[in-house]
């Protein structure tokens, strides 16, 4: 009787009765995204600094602290690119097995660099070799949030502004909590910033001279 009365209830809400076996697959499993604790740099031997990294995790943005290494090839003498640099492999390399364990994963591609701005790009311009617009959703979102996370690059909350190695004018991108929250539905288009440049001012008129007049 119960079920026939399945049957019915089945029936009854417009699904049809069957027999056949559905594989619906297995059940979603449930990552932590605990972050692990950095270790220590002069323990590993490793020249580097602390920073917030943006990992993927449960389809969203979680900031794990790593100890960061300083790259080898420095691009440039910049301290802020060097740091960009430093964020960009950090972003780039595979997470570590407890990252992994824990449901972390990067999709920043390999082989990005940090340039310093072009002449005309508004101060705090960061220049990376690929188009941030031709980036993933997720990459970007990483990339800006991991930027905009960290002192030495930026000067405080805000957006980000970042260019192509193309002469095309830089745009702004903003780490937001709907960015952190659904990176990849975030917009790869961010608005162009012009560089602004401050009127001079006018000279003020002087005194005007004494005619002289012939006596």
């Amino acid at each position: 009787m119960a079920a026939a009365g399945l049957v019915l209830l089945a029936s009854g809400c417009g699904i049809r009765a069957t027999t056949v076996p559905v594989d619906v697959g297995p059940a979603p499993s449930r990552v932590s995204c605990d972050t692990p604790v950095p270790g220590s740099a002069q323990a590993s031997g490793v020249q580097g600094f602390r920073a917030t990294v943006e990992l993927v995790c449960g389809s969203q943005l979680v900031g794990v602290e790593r100890v960061v290494p300083v790259p080898e090839k420095r691009p440039a003498k910049d301290p802020v690119v060097l740091v960009a640099q430093a964020l960009l492999e950090a972003l780039e390399h595979t997470p570590s097995t407890e990252e992994r364990d824990a449901g972390f994963t990067t999709g920043v591609p390999a082989g990005l660099t940090a340039a310093p701005p072009r002449a005309g790009d508004p101060v705090g311009t960061l220049r990376l070799s690929r188009r941030p617009e031709d980036l993933p959703p997720v990459a970007l979102a990483q990339i800006v949030c991991t930027l905009s996370d960290s002192e030495a690059v930026s000067a405080g909350p805000g957006p980000v502004v970042l260019g192509g190695p193309d002469p095309d004018p830089p745009r702004s991108f903003e780490c937001t909590d709907a960015v952190r929250a659904r990176p990849e539905s975030a917009s790869t288009l961010g608005e162009i910033v012009r560089p602004t440049t401050t009127p001079t001012p006018a000279t003020p008129p002087g005194p005007t001279p004494p005619s002289s007049k012939s006596p």
